[in-house]
C-alpha cells in the first residue's frame, strides 16, 4: 500500500504526538548520536544542547521520559574517518544511531515515539546531501542510499524515518522499501517544505554535516518561492506516502505553514530549527526566556502545526513553561 492511515494511529504515544492539541503533547525533543561511550560534548553554538554517545543518550532520554517527554528525533554525527562519497556508514546496523534506537524501543517499546533523520550528509566526504556527479547533486542516484538507510533505521525499530534530503521521489521509493521488507508499521515524516535557510548554522556545526564546496540550493527550496511551489511539495509527498509533512524553518515561514495545512490532509510539523533556538538562548536569560518560548510554541500551534521539533523541548518540561 501506499497509504496507510493506520500508521500515524499504531501506538498511543503517536496517537497522541499526532493528534492532540496539547501543545506539550506535540513537542519532539531532537537528540546529536556519536561514536564512543561517555561522550557527552556540548555544542558551543547550542547550548544546553550536547553530543552524545550511545550509553548518556539513553540515560538523558531516560530522564527525557520520566519528565513526559515521548517525542524524540535521532541525528546521526558521524566520525571524519568513516565519511565516504557515497554515505556508507549512514546505513550500517552498527552505527551509533541504529544501535540507540534499537535500545530504546527494546526498553520503551510503544511508549516512546522515535524518529531518524535520513540523510547522506552527515556522512558523506563532501557534505552534501546526494550523491554528487559531475560536481552535481545527482538525485536518482541519491535515492537508493537513502532507501538503505531508511531501511536500517526501521529494522532498529525507529517509529518514523524522517527524509530530510529534498530529493524528488524519495517518499515513494522509501515507501516501497518499507512496504516490500515487510516495516508496513515504520512512518515517513518528510521534510517536504524545507528552504536552503541561512537559519542552519549551528545545526551543521553540531552534525559536522557543511558542504565542502557550494550550497543546496539546487534541491532545498529558494526562500523567494510562493505559496505554490511550497503546496506543490507538500501534496506531492503525501501523494507519495507521507505520514507526516514538515515545514522547515519555522518562525520564518509561518505563512506558509498555514498554507500547507490547509492543503493536506496528514499532520503537519514544524521545525523551531538550530539559528532560532540560538537567536533566543543568546537573546534572553532565564527569567525572560520561557515568556519568549512560550510566545513562539503558541505561534506555531495557530499557523496549524500539529507537531514541533524544538530544542527548547526538554527545558519546557524542567520549567513547566506550558503550564
Amino acid at each position: 500500500m501506499n497509504i496507510r492511515p493506520r500508521i500515524n494511529r499504531w501506538t498511543i504515544s503517536r496517537r497522541n504526538l499526532n493528534f492532540s492539541s496539547d501543545i506539550k503533547s506535540s513537542l519532539v525533543q531532537a537528540h546529536f548520536v556519536v561514536s564512543g561511550s561517555g561522550v557527552d560534548e556540548p555544542i558551543q553554538s547550542m547550548p544546553g544542547i550536547n553530543r552524545q554517545s550511545v550509553d548518556v543518550l539513553c540515560k538523558t532520554i531516560a530522564s527525557d521520559m520520566a519528565l513526559g517527554i515521548k517525542a524524540h528525533m535521532l541525528f546521526a554525527v558521524v566520525d571524519h574517518h568513516q565519511k565516504d562519497p557515497t554515505a556508507s556508514k549512514a546505513s550500517d546496523s552498527s552505527m551509533p544511531l541504529q544501535q540507540a534506537v534499537a535500545k530504546l524501543k527494546a526498553e520503551y517499546g510503544g511508549e516512546i515515539v522515535i524518529m531518524t533523520d535520513v540523510c547522506l550528509c552527515t556522512a558523506t566526504d563532501h557534505g552534501h546531501c546526494g550523491i554528487v556527479h559531475n560536481h552535481q547533486i545527482d538525485n536518482d542516484l541519491t535515492i537508493p542510499e537513502l532507501c538503505k538507510i531508511a531501511l536500517s533505521h526501521a529494522e532498529a525499530g525507529a517509529d518514523y524515518v524522517s527524509a530530510s534530503d529534498m530529493m524528488d521521489g524519495r517518499v515513494k521509493a522509501i515507501r516501497a522499501t518499507l512496504e516490500e521488507s515487510g516495516h508496513v508499521n515504520t512512518g515517513i515524516l518528510s521534510y517536504s517544505v524545507k528552504y536552503a535557510s541561512s537559519f542552519y548554522g549551528p545545526f551543521r556545526d553540531a552534525a559536522s554535516s557543511s558542504p565542502s564546496f557550494g550550497d543546496r540550493g539546487s534541491h532545498q527550496m529558494d526562500i523567494r518561492s510562493g505559496y505554490d511551489e511550497a503546496i506543490l511539495e507538500a501534496v506531492s509527498d503525501e501523494g507519495e506516502g507521507a505520514d507526516i509533512i514538515m515545514v522547515k524553518p519555522a518562525l520564518t515561514y509561518l505563512d506558509v505553514v498555514r498554507q500547507v495545512a490547509d492543503a493536506v490532509a496528514r499532520p503537519v510539523a514544524v521545525y523551531n530549527v538550530s539559528g532560532e533556538y540560538s537567536m533566543v538562548m543568546s537573546s534572553t536569560d532565564e527569567e525572560s526566556r520561557p515568556n519568549l518560548v512560550r510566545e513562539i510554541f503558541h505561534s506555531f500551534k495557530r499557523a496549524g502545526a500539529d507537531i514541533i521539533v524544538s530544542y527548547h523541548t526538554r527545558a519546557a518540561f524542567v520549567g513547566n513553561w506550558l503550564e
